[in-house]
């Protein structure tokens, strides 16, 4: 029987535990209105430097994903119905937590005919109602690479279409074996194709078993469909269910992955082993 050797965290993943009065605001603005976030629900080691903050990221369209990537701690399962008031209360949340960049991502829907295309599109337009300034990405599944799908997103005019290609194309198979390299490259694509002038993001974890070369050749292919921005951050295990981690990436690695990728013209990269596709996504959009 193999087994797999538990690595033990370095002293540069210590998070710090924060809470307090504006942490607790969140929480119960997001239980009164029925809503989810990914800052829970994927379990991220900033949720409460960012709630301390005022700030979340809202996950539309229930729960429960229809797809089973090995490294993510959002369930898998019956998916939940839509929620036809949803839009509306993160609309209403958005005013209230005073937020300038909102944040909306979602669980896959692949039962779902429109995958969930026009509940993102809701989302914004009641975002646009309740805050007219309010800066709007969109974190969102691949739709299959259905474009018709993708236009309904983008048509709603989010300030920027954030789509992570996770990690590099050689781990797909054990990494996120529902999903396909190709095809999340092609969505940030014809986004830009479509919309030239919408700001395009991406996001990479480390620390699964990727080599240098590989991923600088995912910054090349990025950059290759122009997308504007990239966050890089560490993969760290949400349970003994899930991928292992191969290897803690150094913060000294990060900041020379951040150098090249600004090298090759990303107009913004955050890159550290905290990072996340939405931490400080406030600060990385600034390009808009």
């Amino acid at each position: 029987m193999t087994t797999v050797e538990i690595k033990r965290k370095p002293e540069w993943l210590r998070v710090k535990l924060q809470g307090g009065h504006a942490s607790n605001k969140v929480n119960s603005l997001i239980s009164d209105l029925h809503l989810n976030t990914v800052c829970n629900d994927a379990n991220c080691p900033n949720q409460m430097e960012c709630f301390a903050r005022g700030t979340a990221t809202f996950m539309i369209l229930g729960r429960n994903c229809t797809r089973n990537c090995t490294f993510c701690n959002v369930t898998s399962g019956e998916p939940d119905g839509l929620d036809p008031h949803e839009p509306e209360n993160i609309g209403k949340a958005v005013a209230k937590l005073g937020l300038k960049h909102a944040v909306i991502t979602s669980v896959t829907r692949d039962d779902l005919k429109d995958q969930g295309a026009n509940q993102f599109k809701r989302v914004v337009e009641e975002i646009r109602k309740a805050a007219p300034r309010v800066g709007i990405e969109l974190l969102i599944p691949d739709m299959q690479g259905n474009t018709d799908l993708i236009d309904i997103i983008i048509d709603s005019e989010p300030n920027v279409l954030n789509h992570n290609v996770e990690t590099v194309p050689e781990l797909y198979d054990i990494v996120r074996p529902m999903a396909i390299f190709e095809r999340s490259v092609d969505l940030l694509k014809y986004v830009k194709k479509r919309k030239p002038h919408m700001a395009t993001k991406s996001g990479m974890m480390l620390g699964l078993g990727e080599t240098k070369g590989q991923v600088v050749d995912v910054f090349k292919v990025l950059r290759d469909v122009d997308c504007d921005m990239i966050t890089l951050g560490q993969y760290l295990r949400p349970s003994m269910e899930h991928i292992p981690v191969v290897e803690y990436v150094t913060p000294e690695q990060f900041e020379e992955y951040k150098e090249i990728s600004l090298s090759m013209g990303f107009k913004r990269v955050a890159s550290a082993p905290l990072v996340r596709s939405s931490y400080y996504a406030e600060d990385i959009s600034k390009i808009i």
